[in-house]
């Protein structure tokens, strides 16, 4: 049997009839969405299936959505065998709660939280976020601390694709730079703020309550994090960084990176879209790579 890495996806995934399918013909699915509704104070599940893209983008429906879609997935899903597990920003709550260190009623309040206390965040410090594409990361990095004000990297998603994050007019400046550097696309993307940058700071102290105050377990697998790309099965490692994931960059490149030299023969994307599953092809190429969403 091949070792197989399960990864869940982050912000940016969604689409309007995301998990329907599940809803409708899984009644083990339905009951856990029914027990989202009640948890979250309001029906998820109508904007969800019904909604618009407008109502879906917004950062306190998204986070929920996403990490349900995701999660119910793995938890209905007979073949869900891990030997390990990741997930991109968001995602690494839904990894949390299918390795079993969270339980899908504290994974789902805690990303409540996280969402709406970064909707508070791009309120107090507007800001946005830019893929840039065809560069190398050092380049990319560099173009970060030349720039004035407050711009970083703040997803490396695959090598010649990173997300810059921080201050609107930063951000406008530091994509100029991009383009004159050769870049072949650097371009604002549309989001709420701009996440894990220093703009997100403002979210860290609300995020950290919360998490402190919830129980965490021992993954039953390693769990891949963002902020360093390195495995984790010790619960006060993991919620230290948890919190500091909301400032730092995801380093999605490193992580898979990470699994494949421990031993990943399959990558398996659960939850809306397929961004991963194209991501994972581009840093390890010919790795076999499927979805369930």
């Amino acid at each position: 049997m091949s070792k197989k890495a399960f990864v869940f996806p982050g912000q940016g995934a969604q689409f309007v009839g995301m998990g329907k399918d599940l809803y409708d013909n899984d009644p083990r699915a339905k009951e856990l969405f029914e027990k989202a509704n009640d948890i979250l104070g309001f029906r998820i599940t109508d904007l969800m299936f019904e909604g618009t893209d407008e109502d879906l983008r917004q950062t306190s429906v998204t986070q929920p959505a996403i990490f349900l879609h995701s999660v119910i997935l793995a938890l209905t899903d007979p073949d869900f065998d891990p030997a390990m597990v990741a997930g991109h920003s968001l995602g690494e709550f839904s990894a949390l709660v299918a390795a079993g260190a969270l339980s899908f009623e504290d994974g789902l309040r805690l990303v409540s939280a996280r969402a709406k206390a970064m909707q508070e965040a791009c309120e107090i410090n507007p800001s946005t976020m830019a893929a840039v594409l065809g560069l190398p990361d050092e380049k990319v990095e560099e173009i970060c601390e030349e720039v004035p004000g407050v711009v970083v990297c703040a997803n490396y998603n695959c090598p010649g694709q990173l997300v810059i994050s921080g201050a609107e007019d930063a951000i406008d400046a530091a994509c100029e730079k991009a383009k004159e550097a050769g870049a072949r696309r650097a371009l604002k993307l549309k989001v709420g703020g701009g996440f894990h940058s220093p703009c997100m700071e403002p979210a860290r102290a609300k995020l950290a309550e919360a998490i402190e105050a919830t129980e965490f377990a021992a993954p039953k697998v390693p769990v891949y994090q963002n902020v360093d790309a390195k495995p984790h099965t010790d619960p006060a490692e993991i919620k230290a960084n948890l919190v500091a994931q909301l400032t730092a960059p995801v380093r999605w490149t490193q992580s898979v990176q990470a699994m494949v030299a421990d031993g990943a023969e399959e990558f398996i994307e659960l939850g809306p879209g397929k961004v991963l599953q194209g991501l994972v092809g581009k840093i390890a190429k010919g790795m076999p790579t499927s979805g369930r969403q």
